[in-house]
């Protein structure tokens, strides 16, 4: 059981659960309901479980090979009990997910039903056999940026907002702006790996130094779509420059020491957690304002 629940990674949990759980309470002026509660659960664990889980199971061989793997940047699995250990990750995957999907389609309007169905094809196309999004260059990081900004898109739909909104319309392109671009950092680490592994990314077509110069630039590129916003939301057009700014650090890293720029991802992945909070404190902000 340690080992499946590592598997979800749970300090990456809040990165899913906190999009849906957001966007729904916004939406419907703080409206906590039978939907929300299951939403947020499924968007904080078993959605975890399949994307990582599923992730883990088929980049087994080149995970193996990764030194960054075997924390919270991924669990590693013994070799000696893999196969066990993999067939329970992708039974607890598929079983942790199927009551949930059940009850959200059930509520749920057609619309909200076929949001939900691609955000979750797409957790596990990202990593299944046959379609491996993630080793399609660019397919790979809109892919990636989808299984953050879908929970967001999905609790959107769900409760019928207007998504053409000045308030909602520049947070949803800003989303996947910022997605794409926190993917195609976190690639430049494995360029040399990926490339002996023959595995195809975003950062081995590109290569290190134009994959974190294009990284900052959608940084950027998403602080500028938020600026959009209507006063105080507009204030959120800071917090993407942070990552730009952590991002640039590395501009001079090439495909030959791409590995130093893990260090960025560490700040990348705390940097999600001071970024959070400064978040909630401007949605209280907007709340208290509207």
């Amino acid at each position: 059981m340690k080992q499946v629940l590592a598997a979800s990674r749970p300090f990456s949990w809040i990165n899913t659960a906190y999009p849906f759980a957001a966007g729904y309470l916004l939406a419907t002026e703080g409206r906590v309901d039978l939907t929300f509660v299951i939403g947020t659960l499924f968007f904080l664990i078993p959605y975890n479980l399949l994307m990582y889980g599923v992730n883990d199971v088929f980049d087994y061989a080149s995970d193996l090979r990764n030194p960054r793997k075997g924390g919270i940047e991924g669990a590693l699995v013994d070799p000696s009990a893999a196969r066990s250990v993999h067939r329970r990750i992708l039974w607890a995957s598929a079983l942790s997910v199927l009551p949930f999907l059940v009850y959200l389609l059930a509520v749920g309007s057609l619309a909200a039903g076929l949001v939900l169905a691609l955000v979750v094809f797409l957790v596990v196309a990202y990593s299944a056999p046959v379609l491996r999004f993630k080793e399609r260059p660019v397919l790979d990081s809109a892919t990636s940026a989808m299984h953050f900004v879908g929970p967001l898109l999905y609790a959107l739909v769900l409760v019928d907002a207007d998504l053409g909104s000045r308030s909602v319309w520049p947070v949803l392109v800003a989303f996947v702006a910022w997605g794409m671009a926190s993917h195609a950092f976190g690639a430049v680490q494995d360029v040399r790996a990926d490339r002996e592994g023959g595995i195809g990314s975003v950062a081995t077509v590109l290569g290190a130094h134009a994959t974190v110069v294009g990284a900052t630039v959608a940084y950027v590129a998403a602080a500028g779509v938020l600026l959009v916003l209507p006063w105080p939301g507009l204030l959120a057009a800071v917090l993407p420059l942070a990552y730009a700014v952590s991002t640039a650090r590395f501009w001079s890293v090439r495909d030959e020491d791409c590995e130093r720029a893990n260090a960025g991802w560490r700040t990348f992945l705390w940097l999600n957690l001071v970024v959070g909070f400064l978040v909630t404190m401007l949605l209280i902000a907007i709340a208290l304002t509207t």
